[in-house]
């Protein structure tokens, strides 16, 4: 049937209405937004936790609710523990249907960051992030713009590494969004007014306004960015922080603090996100340290809060769309001063922070399906023993060492006892030499099966507490004799030798600082140093660098920075593997006053001197020098290693008798056990050190940690981890004294000559530091190929010293 001409004529009407629904539901929708982009006033809530201490789980309890995006460190390049870690932190954030943050620090200079390394990392990301129903935002090397991080003021290699690895990443993962996020640039660029550029940088490009100076006038962004067509999102680090080069102190935020780091009416926010019509995150906090009284918690965060989120909130900043909490503690790098970033720690705080972001528009999650990411469960790095197995394993090894106590007392081992004729003691030289292999396998920092024998593996003890003990032994067993009747002849000789060890360091850091001008080297594994969360500046700086010769450059200025000289001359700038040494200087130089004490039987003197020292360093932190060394090896504090060492070897033969009377021997065993114990205990941490590590679930997470930080910190020397170096080494010396034959046989070649050759070892291993972080090949976490790299270094360190290799100008 034909349609009449009534209904034909109503076709027309109905399409023209149609295609005006059409029209307005377009109009309405806006256009398309990328993915993790939410809507215009309503930004995502972020947060930056320690992951190391923190969990995303925590933090949503604390809040009320999960944050929308979670944020965490990535180093470049990443090998497969950090792998590990990356997948159980997306694990988590995908429980709590978060967004993942992904802040990649480049731990090489940004020149070396090519296809090929960004084609690597753009993989290890895609593996991690497989099932993640997430949007993965990636903000490479944040706060390129400040001089504070090695990447930092290098416009023109920024931009090229920043492109290169949005290419790499764009081919591997499904949509991820690239974040450039500088710092805001209120007081760029962080260093006074130069006609100097940064090496490797035309002054030009820095130079934005012509004048010829290099200085606040300067444009602190655009040099730095990378083009439109590779960043999705904006980012700004914007933080309520007085403290500047002055006396920290807690300040209550001015009310316009915020939108003046937005840089209002044509700043950052009005060039860069609304500019250029892109998102804005946004990286804050407010400065709180506890130490420092003044305000309140509350007094200082609240303004802060209330600024934040009423911007977030406002039409005039519809582009903002995330705000990311620092989460964190961390303590600045003179160790006495701790900030507290975090606004959910403490009840009462947590509670006013949440009843604001409820009042405000910020989005909380969760914001994609809460799920467990798949796989996740058997990513977790190393292998954990729990329950029976982990408590079997734990009586195995008492068992173990109870047999090594009485095993001595079988007639056919006794021939394996100590017994050396030689005045030299070899346990001794065996023991140093232990501990400066720890020391090398640490500071050369790849991950191989050496990290198993040596990370803690004997106790909560590293290679340095071993070095500076024994080295105070030694000097108490050559120097203590001759105290009694030639005092200033042991004077004389320990000035002499703290002279040369000082005109070493001053030649070994100048020269490395020559090396890093060198173009085919990359000196970043010895002029800078990334925090790993154990230092001075506690678990919150965790991933935080450093560069160790900030300022240097002025060298070149005419006439010199007046300061630059004394910083050389005073050991303020050098390679974090080398500072020790100016400690050792230092505690040379006093060592005759200890002599003389013990020569005149006050041996309880200098224990309670020493004793003392170390608990005013301990609790107060007091620096007293300006050196380098100041910051990991406070001179209060480890002291008292190297008093206690002295001690022990002025009375060595004393002391080995009285050990020696079977009376004692319980004791002895006691000690041993103890030691087993304290090595149980270090083994359960939840820090693995590869795929391979096997660790004990003897203790929950949380307690290992809060017994860990409360009594085994290593810069301030936790009285746990101090006693345990002293059972360590009471335990190891016991054990070299009762299987001699056995340990010198299996490891007596090869420790023994490194053992009497430690600081010549100490000295060549910085440049050996230099060579293996230049090899590539070595750089990817390959686990058998770095185990094989460690055995050429070890190896090339051994011949050094069998052939005695510039013996006359590198003392030992």
């Amino acid at each position: 049937m034909r349609p009449t001409g009534r209904s034909c004529a109503r076709l027309p009407a109905a399409a023209a209405a149609l295609l005006m629904i059409l029209v307005l539901v377009l109009l309405s929708s806006g256009p398309a937004r990328a993915a993790g982009t939410p809507e215009p006033g309503a930004p995502y809530l972020g947060a930056l936790l320690d992951w190391g201490t923190d969990s995303a789980a925590g933090h949503a309890e604390r809040l009320g609710a999960p944050a929308a995006v979670f944020g965490r460190p990535v180093p470049l390049p990443m090998d497969d523990l950090e792998q590990g870690h990356l997948r159980d932190y997306l694990s988590q954030v995908s429980e709590q249907g978060a967004h993942a943050l992904l802040t990649i620090r480049p731990g090489i200079a940004l020149d070396r960051v090519d296809e090929a390394r960004a084609a690597v990392l753009a993989g290890q990301l895609a593996d991690v992030a497989e099932g993640f129903g997430g949007t993965v935002f990636i903000r490479f090397a944040p706060q390129m713009n400040a001089s504070w991080v090695p990447w930092g003021q290098q416009p023109e290699a920024y931009t090229a590494a920043f492109r290169t690895v949005a290419a790499a990443v764009g081919a591997r993962l499904e949509n991820p969004v690239m974040v450039w996020s500088p710092t805001a640039g209120t007081d760029y660029p962080f260093r006074a007014p130069t006609s100097v550029a940064p090496r490797g940088v035309d002054l030009a490009t820095l130079d934005t306004d012509g004048n010829g100076v290099w200085d606040q006038d300067d444009d602190p962004y655009g040099p730095y960015y990378p083009g439109d067509d590779v960043v999705d999102w904006v980012g700004l680090s914007a933080y309520h922080d007085e403290t500047g080069n002055e006396a920290a102190r807690n300040t209550v935020p001015g009310p316009e603090g915020f939108g003046a780091l937005l840089g209002e009416p044509d700043g950052f926010y009005a060039t860069y996100a609304a500019g250029r019509d892109k998102p804005l995150m946004v990286e804050t906090g407010s400065f709180y340290s506890p130490d420092a009284g003044g305000p309140t918690a509350l007094e200082v965060k609240a303004p802060w809060w209330d600024q934040v989120l009423t911007a977030a909130s406002s039409e005039d900043y519809d582009r903002i769309g995330a705000v990311v909490w620092n989460e964190t503690v961390e303590e600045r790098a003179d160790g006495v001063l701790a900030v507290d970033w975090r606004s959910t720690a403490d009840p009462g705080l947590a509670t006013e922070f949440r009843d604001r972001v409820r009042a405000s528009s910020v989005v909380t999650g969760p914001v994609t399906e809460q799920a467990a990411l798949p796989g996740a469960e058997t990513a977790a790095p190393g292998i954990v023993l729990q329950g029976p197995a982990a408590w079997t394993a734990a009586a195995a090894v008492l068992g173990a060492g109870l047999l090594l106590c009485l095993l001595p007392r079988w007639r056919p081992a006794r021939a394996w006892r100590y017994a050396e004729p030689a005045p030299r003691d070899h346990r001794i030289d065996m023991l140093r030499g232990l501990a400066i292999v720890f020391v090398v396998v640490n500071h050369v920092g790849l991950t191989s099966w050496f990290q198993l024998l040596t990370q803690e593996s004997v106790g909560v003890v590293s290679g340095a507490e071993l070095f500076v003990l024994l080295s105070g032994a030694v000097l108490g067993m050559v120097y203590g004799p001759r105290a009694r009747n030639d005092l200033g002849t042991v004077v004389d000789h320990t000035a002499a030798r703290a002279w040369k060890l000082y005109l070493t360091a001053l030649v070994v850091v100048l020269l490395v600082y020559a090396l890093s001008w060198m173009p085919f080297l990359d000196a970043g594994a010895v002029t800078t140093f990334t925090d790993q969360g154990t230092g001075a500046a506690g678990t919150g700086a965790a991933g935080t660098t450093y560069d160790l010769y900030a300022g240097m450059d002025g060298l070149f200025e005419f006439p010199v920075q007046a300061h630059l000289v004394p910083a050389v001359l005073l050991l303020q700038v050098g390679p974090w593997q080398f500072n020790i040494m100016g400690l050792y200087v230092i505690l040379l130089l006093v060592s005759p006053l200890v002599l003389a004490a013990l020569a005149r039987g006050r041996a309880w003197l200098v224990l309670l001197v020493s004793g003392g020292l170390y608990a005013a360093g301990t609790v107060y932190r007091i620096r007293l020098l300006p050196s380098q060394f100041e910051d990991s090896f406070p001179l209060l504090v480890w002291q008292v290693l190297f008093v206690l060492g002295m001690v022990a070897g002025y009375y060595r033969r004393q002391v080995v008798t009285w050990f020696a009377d079977r009376r004692r021997r319980p004791l002895l065993v006691a000690t041993l056990l103890l030691a087993a114990a304290f090595a149980l205990f270090s083994w359960s941490s939840p820090y693995a050190s590869n795929a391979y590590d096997v660790r004990l679930a003897l203790l929950p997470d949380a307690a290992f940690r809060t017994v860990y930080d409360s009594y085994f910190g290593r810069t301030y020397l936790g009285i746990g981890r101090l006693v345990n170096v002293l059972l360590v080494v009471v335990a190891g010396y016991t054990l070299l004294s009762a299987y001699w034959a056995l340990f010198r046989r299996a490891l007596g070649w090869f420790l023994i000559p490194l053992g009497r050759a430690t600081l010549y070892v100490f000295v060549v291993h910085v440049f050996l530091v230099l060579a293996v972080a230049n090899v590539d090949a070595l750089q990817q976490g390959n686990l058998w190929l770095n185990t094989a790299a460690y055995v050429v270094v070890l190896g090339l360190l051994w011949a050094m010293v069998r052939t005695r290799f510039l013996f006359r100008l590198v003392p030992r």
